[in-house]
């Protein structure tokens, strides 16, 4: 079993072997937020490969809406998420406690060297909402308009209104990794794992010493997709899917610049453009993503990107189990992508290190 965690936000993997009546031969307890899918993908990989076991059950369990926040100071019976100690000695006591006030100020300057607008985040929210409203399980099923996002009322000036932000949820994800001679007489079809980035980071990858390494607005994926295409022997146009980490409508316009999708400064055409909806030319976040379907530091966009290589995204369509669609992405209807083949997720720790994960059907 392999999970993580941040600041003990998440049940230990002995603990739910215990519950679940299972002897462990290997296991590891990850501190760590949303570059952490991906690498325990290819821990899980070298586990098996090494010999230490032949299955790996990768999970993330927190209850980020009645139990332990990410940011910001208790509520009730939840206590504040953070404490002033080490890196938080710079921060903390200047009010600068939450992501959004952290991340934000990378996207700030995204704004003022490219004149990336508010307009163009919310698009982002705007398709992840379409999707959403084909999805059953979404917390947020509910379409919304670029008005809509704009009419919110801001949390961080300027790069971030409230339905700019991911939604805080109570969830449970898990995947399961195995060999391919195992995973062959399953009866799920597996799905193969082509190449794995964990956690490329930039100089001074410290959360506020990153900044000092220009160009500022660089996300990590500009080093970590180096590795990913390489090893996946494909390029950024081959992907026809993408799973990118959305804590904040900002973070996926800063990783489709960094892994290559687009230029740097072109990011806010890019989601804007209507390469990312379901209909588009390389849709994104296919259930909502976190910003509607729900939070889980990105292990739910991963398990998306599985679901859509079967062709079984669990949508309206009566015989999705069969991968029988019926690709009307009206609301509330297909949410599949058609003959889709190969896909990435990408994953944020912060503006300064980035996962990534490219699958095949």
């Amino acid at each position: 079993m392999l999970d993580y965690q941040i600041m003990g936000d998440s049940t230990l993997a002995q603990t739910i072997a215990t519950d679940l009546g299972i002897r462990l031969d290997f296991y590891s307890d990850t501190q760590g937020g949303g570059a952490s899918t991906e690498v325990l993908v290819g821990m899980a990989m070298g586990a098996i490969e090494a010999g230490m076991c032949h299955t790996v059950a990768i999970y993330r369990s927190m209850n980020g809406y009645s139990g332990m926040r990410q940011g910001g100071s208790s509520t009730g019976t939840r206590p504040p998420a953070q404490r002033i100690t080490d890196g938080n000695l710079d921060t903390l006591p200047y009010g600068m406690q939450s992501p959004a006030q952290n991340f934000q100020l990378t996207f700030a300057r995204h704004m003022y060297e490219y004149g990336t607008t508010s307009e163009q985040l919310a698009a982002v929210k705007v398709s992840q909402s379409h999707a959403a409203s084909n999805n059953p399980r979404a917390y947020y099923p509910q379409r919304v308009t670029v008005d809509d996002v704009l009419a919110s009322r801001w949390i961080v000036q300027p790069a971030c209104h409230l339905l700019d932000c991911c939604v805080e949820t109570d969830n449970a994800t898990c995947l399961i990794i195995t060999s391919t001679d195992r995973a062959r007489h399953l009866r799920q079809r597996p799905i193969p794992i082509m190449s794995v980035t964990g956690r490329a980071n930039k100089p001074f990858a410290a959360m506020h010493a990153h900044y000092q390494c220009d160009p500022i607005t660089r996300q990590a994926g500009y080093y970590g997709g180096r590795i990913a295409f390489r090893n996946a022997g494909v390029e950024p146009e081959d992907i026809q899917l993408t799973g990118c980490y959305d804590a904040f409508t900002f973070t996926p316009v800063l990783l489709f610049e960094g892994y290559g999708f687009c230029k740097p400064g072109e990011g806010g055409e890019y989601v804007a453009s209507g390469i990312i909806d379901l209909d588009g030319e390389r849709p994104n976040n296919t259930s909502g993503g976190q910003l509607c379907e729900g939070y889980s530091h990105g292990m739910n966009l991963v398990i998306e990107n599985v679901r859509q290589l079967r062709h079984q995204a669990d949508d309206s369509c009566p015989g999705w189990r069969d991968g029988i669609h019926t690709y009307d992405h009206g609301e509330g209807g297909c949410r599949q992508v058609r003959d889709v083949e190969l896909a990435m997720n990408m994953g944020w720790g912060s503006p300064a290190v980035s996962s990534a994960l490219i699958l095949r059907r």
